[in-house]
């Protein structure tokens, strides 16, 4: 009993390593666009973007390199290691260990409607858990990707300390969870589909554990950014109302939205159907970076699985 016990801690910690790392990589990678993204998902509730609000990706990757220089692409992206890091980590190891207790006995190829479902449930329960501890550090992480200026002067914050600090100065520690109830929902659909999709899809197409490991990285890639692609899509439009909500803490004065169904709503009738997906396109291209950490965790996995044979 106590080898079984130190044998689930090793893989809760290798697998909270092997997922903080990988994320931390890819979101590095994906940082310029993870901005520009942001910026047109934002800018109608983002003041200094009002009156010249971006007209596409195009003119947003130009106008940032060209007014606040290439590495403003990283702005906001030391907070997103710092969040991803444990949301990655907390997501990956929890989801493995729902997995090993939903999932026990259970085979996919007999019972793939229960596979399935315990898998999304698992990536569910994984996201929200993590987006509960980690959440301050994603809000901050919005607000200083949407900070425009070049020199420091120019923009709202001095960095992440400085960001959580106006913010809670002004509205209380409530202003840094905006936003925080539509996004439990968001990362609920979001982490199901990503974790459950693809952990159940490579079961379905390579089989068991041993054949996978042994599988195409290319394929398994692809694989993923179909996955990825396809779960943020579906819950983009929760992300946008999320991210706006978010926008609004510490503005002084009256601000657009009241809450979570105002925003919807006012979305809807000023904007159409589409304004909900206002930077979907760089999203998708964003999204190659989760599709790599699931890549990377699953060759984590791998070497962790050939030492262990040592």
């Amino acid at each position: 009993m106590a080898h079984s016990s130190s044998s689930g801690s090793s893989n809760f910690l290798y697998d909270f390593l092997a997922g903080g790392i990988s994320g931390a990589l890819a979101k590095t990678i994906a940082a310029p666009i993870e901005r520009v993204k942001l910026l047109l998902q934002t800018q109608h509730t983002n003041p200094k973007l009002i009156a010249r609000p971006y007209t596409g990706i195009v003119d947003c990757f130009k106008r940032v390199f060209v007014e606040e220089g290439v590495l403003s692409f990283w702005r906001g992206n030391w907070a997103n290691v710092i969040r991803y890091f444990p949301t990655q980590a907390i997501n990956f190891s929890v989801k493995d260990a729902l997995n090993r207790q939903f999932l026990a006995g259970v085979d996919p190829k007999k019972r793939p409607g229960r596979f399935f479902a315990g898998s999304l449930l698992s990536g569910g329960i994984a996201g929200s858990i993590g987006l509960l501890i980690v959440y301050p550090l994603d809000f901050s992480r919005t607000r200083l990707a949407a900070d425009i200026g070049k020199a420091a002067h120019e923009r709202q914050f001095k960095g992440l300390v400085d960001c959580m600090g106006q913010i809670v100065k002004t509205d209380g520690i409530t202003g840094i969870y905006q936003g925080f109830g539509i996004s439990v929902v968001g990362i609920f659909v979001y982490r199901a589909l990503y974790f459950g999709g693809y952990d159940a899809g490579k079961r379905a197409i390579w089989g068991d554990d041993a054949a996978q490991r042994n599988s195409s990285i290319l394929a398994r890639f692809f694989f993923a950014q179909f996955v990825v692609s396809t779960s943020e899509t579906l819950s983009y439009p929760l992300d946008t109302v999320r991210r706006r909500l978010m926008m609004q803490a510490g503005q002084k004065g009256n601000v657009e939205y009241s809450g979570t169904i105002d925003c919807f709503s006012k979305i809807i009738s000023k904007e159409g159907p589409t304004g909900f997906f206002k930077g979907n396109l760089s999203n998708i291209w964003r999204s190659v970076g989760s599709s790599l950490v699931l890549v990377f965790y699953d060759e984590f996995q791998k070497i962790v699985a050939k030492g262990g044979k040592h």
